[in-house]
């Protein structure tokens, strides 16, 4: 059985190519549907759901590095020639759906893959190299670009592969020729063939196809980032003592064992400190947080449902304590509130004044069972309880 392609007949190694990629397109398609519509409400549901993501993107991985290799085995073998190249326009649409269909095996895992590097959350590649790729961002902007992208694409690859099938059952069953044949099996010589005209032509043809299918994406808005789900509630300005000039509030809980973080846009804090009280009481805050303003990687939406931090029913968490100055640093302790549970909370933290200028880091870790959060999560390998919790604040203090 010969390996290298011939003028009139597929190698061995073309075919098996072939029927591998086949295989893997065929079942990770269905796959991605049925992970996609699946509900994830319970820690088992979510588990099935995520598993079956993880499956989807493997073997969208897979399809990747099988694609690159078939094109470069392709390059350096003959193309037999077309069984009716008399034909046209049937040979110029067949040679356009190929390139369709080509670049849609590469573009579409590859797509697929950068926004699984750019954003976090659950259903991790089963393999040992990493989930993030060089050069590409933790960014939901470039996360939504590429998830549009790959939207796009996918329906390009399920459009070329449909008609690729049609291609293959007319010349079965209305040719009646050797085109099928030989490709599952090679078929016997057929002779002599005229030699194979190719043109770019059809190459050009599929790229104005891909322009037009990721302008029709970029019109219909696919490459932005998801609108949060609930909506942030409009703080009230506040006058303090100390003015926030710069800060961020990021949370970080490990799911499937991966890290996700994401944090709150909006928030105000109400300081009043006094610096040069050394021992004791030196001030008290209140700080104030938009839920509806949390970003958290690709699981954004499940974060802010009922299940979760429920936003629209709760549209804020509140933290009030009291500082506390310690011989190595200070103690915020207080109450924190989410969903209308209040815990009592401890948060220490280093700060650094410099004239009318104070930067302060504080972490503290919560058990987010304390505050009703995802109580249909009981397994902590599906969602961790622990929630990380970091607060960098910049503020200068006001001048009277």
């Amino acid at each position: 059985m010969a390996q290298g392609n011939t003028h009139t007949r597929y190698g061995s190694v073309t075919r098996g190519f072939h029927w591998l990629t086949a295989l893997l397109v065929m079942t990770l398609i269905p796959v991605g549907v049925i992970a996609n519509d699946l509900p994830y409400d319970t820690s088992e549901q979510l588990a099935r759901k995520a598993w079956l993501f993880s499956l989807h993107k493997t073997l969208g991985v897979s399809v990747f590095f099988v694609a690159i290799a078939r094109i470069l085995w392709a390059v350096t073998q003959a193309k037999p020639a077309p069984l009716h190249p008399t034909r046209k326009v049937e040979t110029f649409l067949a040679e356009t759906v190929h390139w369709l269909l080509y670049g849609s095996l590469v573009l579409t895992p590859l797509s697929g893959w950068l926004h699984h590097a750019a954003t976090s959350g659950f259903a991790p590649i089963w393999w040992p190299l990493g989930q993030n790729l060089p050069l590409v961002p933790k960014s939901e902007n470039v996360a939504a670009l590429f998830g549009g992208a790959h939207w796009v694409f996918g329906r390009i690859m399920v459009v070329s592969i449909l008609l690729h099938i049609a291609g293959a059952i007319k010349h079965q069953l209305i040719d009646r020729d050797a085109t099928l044949r030989r490709m599952i099996t090679g078929a016997p010589e057929l002779g002599t063939l005229p030699p194979a005209r190719h043109t770019a032509k059809p190459f050009v043809a599929a790229l104005a196809l891909w322009i037009v299918a990721l302008g029709a994406g970029s019109a219909f808005g696919l490459y932005q980032p998801h609108t949060n789900p609930a909506q942030a509630a409009q703080l009230a300005e506040v006058k303090s003592d100390w003015t926030v000039e710069d800060g961020d509030i990021t949370i970080s809980v490990v799911q499937f064992g991966s890290e996700v973080e994401g944090g709150f846009t909006d928030w105000t804090a109400d300081i009043s400190f006094d610096p040069d009280i050394t021992s004791g009481k030196s001030g008290n805050v209140e700080v104030v947080i938009s839920i509806g303003s949390l970003t958290l990687g690709s699981v954004t939406d499940q974060a802010m449902g009922p299940d979760f931090f429920d936003a629209n029913t709760f549209e804020t968490a509140t933290f009030k304590a009291d500082i506390i100055s310690i011989i190595d640093g200070y103690i915020a302790e207080g109450t924190l509130t989410i969903k209308d549970q209040s815990v009592p909370l401890e948060m220490p933290f280093h700060l650094s004044v410099n004239d009318t200028t104070a930067e302060m880091r504080g972490n503290v870790t919560l058990d987010r069972r304390n505050f009703g959060i995802g109580d249909n999560m009981t397994d902590d390998s599906s969602l961790g309880f622990a929630v990380d919790v970091s607060v960098n604040v910049t503020a200068t203090r006001a001048t009277e």
